[in-house]
């Protein structure tokens, strides 16, 4: 298993997304290897100051950088030997079998959009990310800010994919899927999520539990929470400035502890042709490294061929 590292990519890259990727060789199965991507002088550097390169760790040279403040499609398209650019290369040519970067995030999806693909019949590919539950695991939410405006039959896709990845994540035959909505009843919401409920209750291949509120969301009512991007990602946010505040008031609890962003490291790109991840642009050591272990994990399980089987069976 070979798994791409934008070396070049995040707030602190290069030198703790190196580091990081040093901490993450030495937890790696025997058979993962990383592919460092980026300026081969610095990251050559950067791995001699810390006692060399690993034997399971090459480095691949990528003259360009994206930055985080770059506009993704300009910057995809003029930068053809960006680090983000030649990952996706190495995606699509199968010289790697996942890649993950903390990088630009627009640039990631646009990247994505042209070289890899949506799988056929997505219309949208979506961010998968992870809130924390009192069951001790994460449920998934979905969209966390891929798509800010969407129709109903994208929402009722997320649910689909997302419920696709829980079943692989957890061995759930029938993830409970519940809408992001501001009541319980079926009639509540916006127009999106009213034509929404309509879809997904009538879906066989989504085990829809109904609606589920703000409060509700930390509370093991359901396996995966769908929603539109904009929606997501403020309630990601909002769960992630959670962790700071409290510690900061000396508040210690294990489900707490789980607000931690850096404790996933990364969230996939669910419903384009390969297995991408996404990293927190201030990710630090802990961070990169657990983001990579996640990328592992995803590539070992190979989530984007399970959603393109279950997308070819539909349409045959």
């Amino acid at each position: 298993m070979r798994i791409a590292v934008d070396a070049m990519g995040g707030d602190n890259a290069p030198d703790l997304v190196i580091e990081g990727a040093i901490l993450a060789s030495k937890e790696l199965a025997s058979d993962t290897k990383l592919i460092l991507i980026g300026d081969e002088i610095i990251i050559t550097s950067i791995l001699n100051r810390n006692g060399g390169k690993p034997s399971n760790i090459e480095v691949v040279h990528a003259s360009e950088v994206v930055g985080m403040d770059e506009h993704p499609t300009k910057a995809i398209s003029q930068k053809k030997d960006s680090s983000i650019i030649v990952g996706y290369q190495l995606l699509a040519s199968k010289q790697a079998d996942l890649f993950c970067s903390a990088g630009n995030t627009g640039a990631m999806l646009v990247g994505a959009m042209f070289t890899i693909k949506p799988i056929e019949g997505v219309l949208r590919p979506g961010i998968a990310g992870f809130i924390p539950q009192v069951s001790g695991r994460y449920g998934i939410l979905m969209d966390v800010g891929a798509n800010t405006d969407c129709k109903p039959e994208a929402l009722v896709q997320f649910a689909e994919m997302a419920s696709i990845f829980a079943t692989d994540l957890y061995q759930i035959e029938k993830p409970r899927v519940g809408l992001i909505n501001v009541g319980e009843e079926e009639q509540k919401g916006s127009l999106l999520t009213q034509a929404t409920y309509q879809l997904l209750k009538v879906n066989p291949n989504i085990n829809f539990v109904g609606n589920l509120e703000g409060r509700d969301i930390y509370n093991d009512k359901v396996d995966v929470m769908v929603c539109d991007g904009f929606v997501g990602n403020v309630i990601l946010k909002a769960s992630e400035g959670l962790y700071p505040l409290l510690k900061q008031r000396n508040f210690t609890d294990s489900f707490i502890d789980m607000f931690h962003w850096e404790t996933v490291g990364g969230s996939p790109i669910l419903g384009v042709n390969g297995d991408v991840v996404i990293g927190h642009g201030s990710s630090g050591l802990m961070a990169i490294k657990n983001m990579i272990l996640l990328s592992q994990s995803l590539a070992k399980s190979e989530i984007s061929k399970k959603i393109k089987n279950a997308y070819s069976k539909v349409s045959s």
